[in-house]
């Protein structure tokens, strides 16, 4: 091999490389069937030190693959203290992997990560993360030409081969499920009138949206929930305070009460609900890095809330209904409420994602409106040897 095609993995360490990290994957996927980029704003909230929350309980080194001067590829290595601290185990992730259709390009990323993981006291590589599981994660195995949907990661279908190929072996699935709104979906879903909230033997049950002057006290009661409701799921890793407060300065913009769904008994949240709208409806044809007129275009679709498509990001009980008939139905009159407060939004299809293949409850519950998976995603590990 001519030593100026030499394969070279470089840490990132300066402004460029790091603005080349980011819009890395428009520029290798460019043109694919199924691909849209998602704006590099909404990448450097993920990945960037002084953006994200995570480098608050974790540290990360990023990596570009260089070949003749131009990039392959690009991967990220990543600790976790509070990941480590909350599963017993010294597993480092990796993630934010992106290559050309190139065994060695992913093999060499793939070292990269797992030395570096290695050096850290790491014994298990697991990923994609991005950075960590309240971020992006899994790699996409199915569902490539899916419509696009805001933090849903996607992969041409060459990556998931070349990293299994590399020893990483399946952890765990998530699936993703789209459905249909309006009045075909609901009478699908019709909740019996004994058992709707407010009623009956509900009656002590009430519900409400958000806050907006008070949307921090509304986020903190959604990540305390959140937390309570997830914590005994595979790879639970809590959602800190900093990450909420991120996650709302993100989504400030675009949320509107009907999107947050609070189940109440007797006044004590038990039950809660956060659904997205789809960014990539109103930015997917403006490309990562839109002109001047293109955020002129995205301003204006957004004042206009021209969504038709959104995603629940967020479902989950309090665990002190856990093992109750009232817990067991609770999942159902939150998508059922969804279903009602959307007759007031634009949307005509909701994505629910990420679902553990091993969640067969809220599986079953799904499939009643979305009978199969839209979009299946993978993550793997592998045995760090020393």
């Amino acid at each position: 091999m001519n030593e100026a095609d030499q394969l070279v993995i470089t840490p990132v360490s300066s402004f460029r490389q790091m603005s080349l990290f980011i819009r890395l994957p428009r520029l290798l996927y460019a043109g694919l069937p199924g691909y849209v980029p998602p704006l590099d704003m909404e990448q450097k909230d993920l990945l960037h030190p002084r953006k994200t929350a995570f480098f608050r309980h974790g540290r990360a080194r990023y990596f570009l693959a260089m070949r003749a001067g131009k990039p392959v590829g690009r991967i990220s290595a990543q600790v976790d203290d509070l990941a480590i601290e909350t599963l017993g185990e010294n597993i480092g992730f990796f993630g934010a992997l992106d290559a050309v259709d190139d065994a060695s390009v992913v093999s060499a990323l793939l070292d990269a990560a797992c030395a570096w993981l290695r050096r850290q006291g790491m014994d298990t590589a697991r990923g994609p993360f991005t950075l960590n599981a309240n971020g992006e994660l899994g790699m996409m195995i199915e569902g490539h030409r899916a419509p696009p949907m805001i933090a849903m990661p996607w992969h041409p279908h060459w990556l998931p081969p070349l990293v299994e190929a590399c020893g990483f072996a399946k952890a765990m699935d998530f699936v993703a499920y789209q459905m249909e709104t309006g009045p075909g979906a609901e009478q699908a879903h019709l909740v019996p009138s004994g058992l709707r909230l407010g009623e009956g033997r509900l009656g002590s049950i009430t519900t409400r949206g958000i806050r907006r002057r008070q949307i921090a006290e509304d986020g903190e009661i959604l990540r305390r929930l959140y937390n309570d409701a997830w914590r005994n799921n595979w790879g639970f890793v809590p959602l800190t305070q900093d990450e909420m407060t991120g996650m709302i300065r993100q989504m400030r913009p675009i949320l509107k009460s009907e999107h947050f769904v609070l189940i109440e008994q007797d006044g004590e949240p038990v039950a809660v609900a956060l659904v997205v709208p789809n960014l990539y409806d109103i930015a997917g044809d403006l490309g990562g890095a839109p002109t001047p007129l293109g955020w002129v275009k995205l301003a204006e679709r957004l004042v206009r809330h021209r969504f038709h498509s959104a995603r629940v990001i967020l479902l989950g009980v309090s665990s002190k209904l856990e093992g109750t008939a009232l817990g067991a139905i609770m999942p159902a009159l939150a998508i059922a409420e969804l279903m009602r407060r959307g007759r007031s939004l634009p949307y005509r299809m909701v994505e629910m994602g990420w679902i553990l293949e091993t969640n067969l409850p809220m599986r079953r519950l799904i499939e009643r409106l979305a009978p199969e998976p839209c979009k299946r995603y993978r993550v793997y590990d592998r045995v760090l040897g020393r």
